[in-house]
């Protein structure tokens, strides 16, 4: 607290001076405090709001004068603006947008009284607002909703605005609302303005579909990595997939030009017989081939060779691994498959 600050202090009564050290206790303790009105809502309800709040955070009600003095000797002299009204400090370890969403989830609906000033558009629905006919139909078109009897009831025969935002109501239009039970207005806790790690929030700041941008971070991150995959940068994310990616091409290139390496026998031994199993159903005559190789039936078309080069390329981030090719170029290869059969013919 700066010298000034604490000679403001010393000059204030003793009740305010404590009002004052536990306003500054509470913004001191918590790593976000933030400014909350509190117009229209009723003792009780309030009340009730700061006990949900147990646990997550803290509300102090306080003189305006005092609420700035506080936050004025805590540094957080970019709340002050906000104070103004019936406002109250509030105070969490949670982070800004927590907060902001948990305020605006415990908000209730509450009728809207004569003289207020209407938050949004007041609409009175289309439908049978339930009251049996009599004077009430000539106050409903009164206050320009479409209303007539029907059926033997007050019918609102479609959506009618009544009153637009900003507008204030009426005596009228308050008895009708109240009559039909509509609570045109939401009530509680009005965050204005918070800070957190010295860093201001605004209400619009905070109002963000939180699974929308956790989805479009990840949808990023996701994108990131596969340019990283494609692009052959190394990380500690994508370098087991582009050691996997490296294996799987390596051992295509060794099966394609029939390296004789320890690792690749297995596949070149079964790639062999199958050329030659291949081969030898096609021969008509079985009695030219070893007991062995008879009654084997022409394979069907192979399918399409798969291009290891350009399935890594085109991999996604939901793939762990990249698969191992065992494409094979038959026809580079049958050559060899003829020769090994001319061998066991003898």
């Amino acid at each position: 607290m700066s010298a000034q600050a604490e000679r403001k202090t010393e000059n204030l009564p003793q009740w305010k001076k404590e009002e004052v050290d536990e306003l500054a206790r509470i913004i001191d303790e918590y790593e976000s405090v933030g400014v909350v009105g509190i117009a229209g809502i009723p003792s009780k309800q309030l009340q009730d709001m700061r006990r949900d709040l147990h646990g997550t955070a803290v509300l102090r009600v306080s003189r305006n004068t005092l609420q700035t003095r506080a936050l004025e000797d805590a540094g957080f002299g970019d709340l002050v603006e906000h104070i103004g009204g019936q406002v109250g400090i509030i105070a969490t370890d949670e982070n800004p947008f927590s907060l902001y969403k948990e305020l605006e989830a415990s908000k209730t609906p509450a009728p809207i009284n004569e003289g207020e000033v209407a938050p949004n558009d007041i609409v009175i629905p289309e439908g049978d607002t339930g009251v049996d006919p009599g004077p009430f139909v000539g106050e409903l078109q009164g206050i320009g909703a479409n209303a007539r009897i029907e059926d033997g009831s007050i019918q609102v025969m479609e959506d009618s605005t009544v009153l637009e935002a900003g507008e204030e109501v009426s005596a009228d239009l308050a008895n009708v609302l109240n009559e039909l039970g509509i609570e045109p207005k939401e009530v509680g806790l009005d965050l204005r303005a918070v800070i957190a790690e010295g860093v201001l929030f605004d209400p619009e700041d905070l109002d963000i579909d939180v699974e929308a941008y956790r989805s479009d971070v990840s949808t990023a991150a996701a994108r990131a990595r596969n340019l990283s995959i494609n692009a052959s940068v190394p990380t500690a994310t994508t370098a087991p997939t582009l050691i996997a990616k490296a294996t799987g091409e390596a051992k295509s290139l060794g099966l394609q030009a029939a390296i004789e390496d320890e690792d690749l026998m297995p596949d070149l031994v079964s790639k062999a017989d199958a050329q030659l199993r291949a081969l030898a159903g096609q021969i008509d005559d079985e009695e030219a081939l070893p007991d062995e190789l008879q009654d084997v039936a022409a394979p069907a078309e192979p399918a399409a060779a798969d291009d290891e080069d350009e399935s890594a390329d085109d991999q996604t981030d939901d793939e762990a691994e990249t698969e191992d090719a065992d494409t094979d170029d038959d026809d580079e290869d049958d050559g060899d498959g003829a020769a090994g059969l001319g061998e066991m013919f003898g």
